[in-house]
């Protein structure tokens, strides 16, 4: 989407106020900040906001897999819902703001400022730039979501060694951090976080069995790659083991890793941009479901169990 001719910058009446790209706190395990209020759009239907810094993680533009995080901003005594939260990007030179899909440019573009955009209803374009707010994320929503998408890297590994010990005939290019081919990469299509769950749609088509994968096989023993899946996770689990994320940096556009120690020899190391669980205590148990959709595509849903 992007800003419409009818959005009216807070700022449109003053010089152009050079917008730095957001300081991002989501994966700090930071659910509260005060912030400065740096830009104000607004229509009849919503505001937009934009602040030095921010606890709310967005949803991508590229690869929405991780949905926006919920809450509240505080003005004063005024409190708004945050209805969306979403990546922006500002022409530093004409200080316009172009959201999503509508951004025409790639990450750490000359001349561009990457930032995080509140939705906030329409009342809240009372908010001034140079306004101290508060920004507090839903913490219970947030961390549901971290489990969720920890559970589907734990699964995906999990899924990627199973296949990798009897269902390839073929030497992948492709591994894994664990060195398994990486069938994950080769075959996603789709991955969805939800609370408590990560659902991943995989496609099994003619280039996959090119590389190497028995994919008759495997469609006639999903039951059994579900199960030896399930046992796989249970002996990771069985021990509680910290999951971290290495920031590059503080901006949204700045490498994040998900980095798991799965063991004292072994850590993972998968990119990713979503919030995540500090320890794998916080997921209890998890529980994978294989089903084939089609004569080409199964879907994978992993389910926290606590």
């Amino acid at each position: 989407m992007t800003t419409s001719d009818s959005m009216t910058p807070a700022t449109s009446m003053k010089p152009i106020i050079v917008i730095t790209p957001t300081v991002t706190q989501f994966c700090h395990q930071a659910w509260q900040i005060n912030a400065k209020a740096l830009y104000v759009e607004n229509d009849d239907s919503k505001t937009y906001l934009i602040t030095d810094m921010t606890p709310f993680h967005p949803v991508s533009h590229i690869w929405p897999d991780h949905p926006a995080d919920r809450g509240f901003v505080n003005v004063g005594d005024v409190q708004y819902p945050v209805e969306d939260c979403l990546v922006g990007a500002i022409e530093q030179s004409t200080g316009k703001l172009h959201i999503a899909a509508d951004i025409p440019v790639k990450r750490d573009a000359e001349g561009w400022a990457f930032v995080v955009v509140h939705q906030l209803p329409a009342s809240a374009s009372m908010i001034k730039v140079n306004d101290e707010v508060m920004l507090s994320v839903d913490k219970e929503y947030q961390a549901s979501l971290s489990r969720g998408h920890s559970a589907g890297h734990i699964a995906f590994l999990a899924l990627n060694k199973v296949l990798a010990e009897s269902y390839w005939r073929k030497d992948a290019d492709r591994k894994d951090p664990l060195g398994s081919y990486d069938f994950n990469s080769y075959a996603q299509v789709t991955s969805f976080v939800t609370p408590e769950l990560c659902t991943d749609k995989y496609r099994l088509g003619k280039t996959l069995k090119k590389r190497g994968l028995n994919v008759a096989d495997m469609l006639t023993n999903l039951d059994g790659i579900e199960a030896d899946i399930n046992q796989m996770i249970k002996g990771w689990l069985a021990d509680s083991t910290p999951v971290a994320m290495r920031l590059e940096g503080e901006a949204l556009t700045d490498s994040r890793y998900w980095e798991w120690q799965l063991d004292s020899d072994t850590l993972v190391s998968i990119p990713c941009g979503g919030t995540h669980i500090e320890n794998t205590s916080e997921l209890k148990s998890l529980s994978v479901k294989l089903t084939q959709l089609d004569d080409q595509h199964i879907e994978m849903l992993t389910h926290v169990i606590r």
